[in-house]
């Protein structure tokens, strides 16, 4: 599928870094380093603006390298087709001491996939096995 994109400047294009990768990596669009204190965080702009066709999302995920290695976390952020602004990248310094984000660093991906639409019916749900366990219901093994 193409995509319309409109990129701020050099650098700024989403890639993906391997034939299989399923997310395109997401650039710092900085002038400058960005100090993000421990416990706080920042929203990073990409200099990317897509333009999704209907019936597509994208989602904004973590690096897993960024929160092994930092505990930087990357809140999930959902980008809806109707959404033409910039897209940024809202991250949090999980760890005890500062982390700098140079410009250009890898910061997030971004998840292009379809989406579905359905119409919500108030009704009384069927019975499963399961029914409302959740958070580890089904075990740890």
């Amino acid at each position: 599928m193409d995509l319309p994109v409109l990129i701020s400047g050099p650098g700024a294009d989403p890639i993906y870094a391997t034939a299989g990768a399923a997310g395109a990596d997401l650039r710092a669009f900085l002038e400058a380093p960005l100090v993000i204190l421990a416990g706080e965080q920042a929203l990073i702009p990409t200099g990317i603006y897509l333009a999704l066709p209907e019936g597509y999302a994208a989602d904004v995920r973590g690096r897993s390298g960024l929160a092994l290695h930092n505990r930087l976390r990357v809140h999930l952020g959902t980008i809806d087709s109707d959404y033409r602004g910039e897209i940024q990248v809202l991250v949090e310094n999980g760890s005890d001491v500062p982390f700098t984000v140079e410009p250009g660093a890898r910061i997030a991906q971004l998840v292009v996939h379809p989406v579905s639409r359905v119409a919500f019916r108030r009704s009384d749900l069927d019975q499963t096995d399961r029914q409302d366990g959740g958070f580890g219901h089904t075990g740890r093994n």
